[in-house]
């Protein structure tokens, strides 16, 4: 049989397979052999034993995996931001989107408290940039029809700034999300019990990824993109990619750069770019054998 594994625990991958509840499951040796590890997400092939429980026979290939928290075949990473308290920096959901690129998943771009500060400059900025954009209020109810139907049939990932609201987002779709996920939370305890687990909770007819006990992606501990590949993640910039004077081109401050041309005729915002020169910046510092796609 096939299936995803919806949760991992204690040494036991619950898949479901479609068919009644998920089915707790061992990972084979072989799999230890082969270092490949299960993860939340994953499509995996199972036997199921005369006992109820079954065995992870093999991992099917991913489109992608994130290492926190460890989960893998994320279709979109909705990011979460606020122009209210707590005000979001730009360059944390530029961070986040290029991620979400390199990463091969969609990421949607999510501004709650939207009753309480309109930010339509920094909205039409990214709209502008070719990112769906999505205005919100988890306490009025505006746009929240709209981001329940983009999480229709996709396995989706919240990611955002403390106190941004996005368990109360989720909370406004499915009420009831935040109670369910903090009761697990309390089961599993503190201090003792160490576990952080992830789990695929069903919102609607989607999956989203959430880790009770602490947010679903830290931001401060996204993966580090190398600096060739950066600027293919940051889709503004790939209409220009490749008709710069020089081969090789960083687009941080060369002559006959095209993507520096597109900022300054008005084609690509200069905070993106100043975004990307950040990026690009840190990950001077990070070894090619540091990062792990």
């Amino acid at each position: 049989m096939t299936g995803r594994i919806v949760k991992a625990l204690s040494g036991f991958y619950y898949v479901d397979t479609g068919a009644g509840g998920p089915i707790p499951c061992r990972g084979r040796g072989k799999l230890r052999h082969q270092k490949a590890t299960p993860l939340v997400g994953d499509r995996v092939e199972i036997t199921v034993l005369e006992d109820g429980t079954g065995m992870v026979d093999a991992i099917l290939p991913r489109k992608n995996q994130f290492r926190r928290p460890m989960v893998a075949n994320i279709d979109q990473l909705i990011i979460v931001a606020s122009a209210a308290v707590p005000v979001t920096d730009p360059f944390l959901i530029d961070r986040m989107a290029a991620a979400a690129e390199w990463k091969g998943c969609e990421p949607i771009i999510c501004f709650n408290k939207w009753d309480l500060v309109r930010a339509e400059e920094l909205a039409g900025l990214y709209r502008a940039a070719g990112f769906p954009t999505l205005k919100v209020s988890a306490e009025t109810g505006e746009g929240i029809p709209e981001l329940a139907a983009a999480l229709a049939g996709k396995v989706s990932a919240f990611t955002g700034n403390t106190g941004v609201g996005k368990s109360s987002i989720l909370n406004a779709i499915q009420p009831g999300f935040a109670l369910r996920t903090g009761e697990i939370s309390e089961k599993l305890g503190r201090g003792r019990h160490t576990t952080r687990h992830v789990e695929l909770f069903p919102v609607g007819d989607g999956l989203v990824a959430d880790t009770p006990g602490f947010s679903s992606f830290d931001a401060e501990e996204a993966e580090p993109i190398p600096g060739e590949e950066l600027a293919a993640a940051f889709r503004d910039f790939r209409p220009y990619l490749g008709r710069c004077r020089f081969q090789g081109c960083a687009h941080v401050k060369e002559r006959g750069c095209a993507v520096l041309e597109a900022v300054r005729a008005g084609e690509i915002a200069p905070g993106r770019h100043r975004s990307y020169v950040r990026l690009y910046e840190q990950s001077a510092g990070i070894k090619p054998w540091e990062i792990k796609k």
